[in-house]
């Protein structure tokens, strides 16, 4: 199979600097199912194309099962068309490009350039509409080649198989992490056992594009062999990724941090109830897990986040390593859903989540509060969430922006009050509301804040 990537950036042998190989040299990587040459056509200052070809050893290829007949492993499509084998070459082969990295011209690989990408054989069963389905949403231009089955049988019909040729002006990082998702798509199928670690792997590579893709359902699908625990997991993932956000954008009131304060009317909620077992839920990278710790009034500590690489910060955060016997005893992380039942979160004190249900879709909102309430159902829940009639004080907030680009919603006081006197009401707890922040005599605190207590 072959991969080409082309550039008429100007000097267009910066490609060799972007995907660290030069342009002079034809090199080699060993793969576990063939190998992998990288060379350049064509390089000069104009124009400048890398070649990626790799070759897959039928003999490697472990034999299938089922209904195959008994030479499939070895009479087969796999060393011809673009497929996973071509995705996990391009990540061996390509892998500081495909992160993003360029030591030598960082600011080239931060930046778009056009590129042209050729695949020699594209298998996609369902037809030319699905490759624009899947490539013109990022801003390709596409040209395609069918291919019959045989030209010289006309009548057998396509082969389903294409010749692509993509255009677009973008960074080659995103070129990369766009193919390396999307050919396995295509092809609908892996060469490999998927399991949750691909999850990762998927919104790794698919940040800051695969949430927003009209085809975001299909392509996690496919890439995730249909297995549809592990694409709730990544579909759940997408819509609540970054849990913990980011503090507000400035001018805030005169006085402390509003992140500061706001953390402090939490403490002070829990003390208030008495708590000793505590959730952290939507707990990001920890800020009030370390102030938890701090405090020996708090006796079990437990952090959830949907977010691998938030409970790895978390960890960080806290030193976790490094913790005695008896404070790690204290405290757990835990990778978790907030739109699904989990037996470990219950029988808390107290559970708190703060700056976190505005991330949620507001179709799952339901789905959670049974999930909170009526599964988990701690006996006080602390809740914090942005007061959208604030927005209007900080000049630097345009109107009708949120405060963060993942909120899917700000609520204004009225809207929260509804929302938690209703699930109080449905779950049979008692409320209260405080003001978190300085708080305008007409716009209310920058944060609203309420304690749900059971009876």
């Amino acid at each position: 199979m072959l991969l080409t990537i082309t550039t008429t950036h100007s000097p267009a042998t910066d490609l060799g600097y972007l995907l660290q190989k030069h342009p002079e040299r034809v090199q080699g990587f060993g793969l576990g199912f063939g190998t992998a040459n990288v060379f350049y056509p064509e390089a000069s200052e104009r124009r400048c194309t890398a070649a990626l070809l790799v070759e897959v050893e039928t003999h490697r290829l472990r034999r299938r099962r089922g209904g195959d007949f008994a030479l499939a492993s070895y009479v087969n499509d796999r060393p011809y068309v673009a497929s996973s084998f071509l995705s996990v070459a391009i990540a061996r082969v390509f892998s500081s490009a495909l992160r993003g990295r360029c030591d030598e011209r960082p600011e080239l690989a931060d930046s778009p350039i056009p590129l042209q990408v050729g695949l020699s054989a594209v298998r996609c069963r369902d037809g030319e509409s699905l490759l624009r389905e899947l490539f013109e949403p990022l801003g390709y231009d596409l040209t395609i080649q069918n291919h019959p089955l045989d030209e010289t049988f006309p009548d057998w019909g396509d082969s389903g198989c294409y010749t692509v040729d993509l255009q677009g002006h973008v960074r080659l990082a995103e070129l990369l992490s766009h193919l390396y998702v999307l050919l396995p798509v295509l092809d609908d199928g892996k060469h490999y056992y998927v399991d949750d670690e691909e999850v990762n792997k998927l919104l790794r590579v698919g940040e800051g594009w695969l949430r927003e893709h009209p085809q975001r359902e299909l392509i996690v699908s496919r890439y995730l062999k249909h297995q549809r625990g592990l694409r709730e997991e990544a579909v759940t993932r997408l819509l609540v990724d970054e849990i913990e956000v980011t503090p507000e954008p400035e001018v805030e009131p005169a006085g402390p941090a509003l992140h500061e304060t706001r953390h402090a009317a939490v403490m002070g909620a829990l003390k208030d109830a008495g708590a000793r077992r505590v959730l952290d839920l939507g707990c990001g990278d920890g800020r009030l897990l370390r102030r938890l710790l701090a405090d020996p009034e708090f006796e079990r500590i437990v952090g959830v986040d949907i977010d691998h690489r938030a409970l790895i910060k978390a960890a960080e955060r806290l030193h976790f390593e490094e913790l005695s016997p008896p404070q790690r005893q204290r405290i757990e992380l835990l990778h978790g859903s907030l739109l699904y039942r989990d037996e470990r979160l219950s029988g808390y004190d107290a559970a708190v989540l703060m700056e976190v249900i505005e991330h949620l879709e507001p179709a799952r909102l339901a789905t959670f509060e049974r999930v909170l309430f009526e599964f988990a159902r701690p006996q006080t829940v602390v809740l914090t969430t942005p007061n959208a009639d604030y927005n209007s004080m900080w000049s630097s907030l345009p109107a009708g922006r949120f405060r963060h680009e993942d909120h899917r919603f700000e609520w204004s006081r009225e809207t929260f009050r509804a929302w938690a006197e209703d699930v109080a009401e449905r779950f049979d707890y008692g409320i209260r509301y405080e003001s978190v922040g300085d708080e305008d005599e007409t716009r209310g605190p920058p944060t609203q804040m309420a304690v749900f207590v059971t009876p």
